[in-house]
């Protein structure tokens, strides 16, 4: 028997024990090391997401591990390998899918949301949604893998080029990894984030960063940019304001991509959008070339995406870490050490 946190009622989590049947054909079993915590874990906590979460949930998506056991008719996967899930089933047969939009597939399963997720110390998975890991990679930094993937699919959303201005309305964990991201691809790039915690940390890996309370960012834009703008804006910060600001900084035919869930409507400048053939795109969830490219990414010690990590704890203080990061402060991304350290138990 193994434990798991599970998500309760609101602000409401457990660690229970988990029964570990089998995997079954086509299923692996893995060891979690690291789990992150993400907005969406944090959305679910606070009983934004009840409509949708059976309860009670084991969260978790951003993950990092190692194979146990494989279930009957799996191949090209053993035990002890390293591994990442990409938390995503499709049903093949909706309109999306036959469109070949699998990741935003109509009754899509998001595993760690829809189904049960990683923060638990043995985890059933289909063998298909695993990404296998290189053996050098650090199994903590790996657990970053799954948001540098919706920063890689934004990225490519949005299609950046090389050379072009782009700027980031929101310096949280997605947000730094999208700059890392585009600055990768050849962007010049500008953070726009209210918190000084996250402009040192942005400034230290080496991007340029604004403060939008002492700021003018609109006019610093037009000094950047010579007067045209940005060619693409990321709106990452899930706020009015920095809608209004990511739609005011471009220039003609530019690009918003919106990254962020907003869990309500909001106005948006549309004459802005009809006087400079503004574009916006939509940007949700990744495919496999995704998680790959992104597999790369965090492998790379010129990323540096180790330093968006905070803190690491262990299973029994996963509930502290949802609220030290629903308070906010001094914190980017907590790590979940899942490590079973029971009696005879294996990784």
């Amino acid at each position: 028997m193994t434990l798991a946190v599970r998500y309760t009622a609101p602000r409401t989590l457990d660690t229970a024990p988990a029964e570990n049947a089998p995997p079954g054909p086509g299923e692996v079993e893995i060891a979690p090391a690291y789990v992150g915590i993400c907005g969406t874990d944090l959305h679910i906590f606070h009983g934004d997401m009840d409509a949708r979460v059976s309860r009670p949930a084991v969260l978790g998506h951003e993950m990092s591990g190692r194979i146990v056991r494989v279930g009957p008719d799996v191949t090209g996967w053993r035990p002890a390998d390293a591994v990442t899930v990409m938390p995503l089933r499709w049903d093949d047969t909706c309109p999306a899918c036959r469109a070949g939009h699998q990741h935003i597939c109509q009754h899509l399963d998001f595993i760690g949301i829809d189904s049960p997720g990683a923060l638990q110390q043995r985890w059933t998975v289909p063998a298909s949604t695993l990404v296998r890991l290189p053996e050098t990679l650090p199994l903590d930094r790996a657990a970053l893998v799954e948001p540098t993937a919706v920063a890689v699919h934004d990225v490519g959303r949005a299609r950046v080029r090389a050379g072009e201005r782009v700027a980031v309305v929101g310096g949280g964990p997605v947000g730094i990894l999208i700059a890392l991201v585009a600055r990768n691809a050849g962007a010049d790039v500008r953070v726009v984030e209210l918190s000084a915690h996250r402009r040192l940390l942005a400034r230290e890996l080496g991007l340029d960063v604004w403060d939008p309370a002492s700021d003018d960012v609109p006019e610093r834009v037009r000094e950047w940019t010579d007067g045209a703008g940005a060619d693409v804006a990321f709106e990452v910060s899930g706020a009015a304001a920095g809608v209004e600001t990511a739609v005011e900084v471009l220039g003609v035919r530019g690009r918003l991509c919106l990254v962020a869930i907003h869990p309500r409507p909001r106005e948006v400048n549309l004459h802005r959008f009809f006087w400079r053939e503004l574009t916006l795109v939509g940007a949700r969830l990744y495919d496999r070339s995704d998680f790959e490219s992104a597999v790369c990414l965090v492998a790379d010690p010129s990323l540096r995406a180790e330093r968006l990590i905070s803190k690491v704890v262990p299973l029994a203080e996963a509930p502290s870490a949802f609220e030290a990061l629903e308070s906010g402060g001094d914190v980017m991304k907590i790590l979940v050490d899942c490590a079973d350290n029971t009696p005879g138990a294996t990784a």
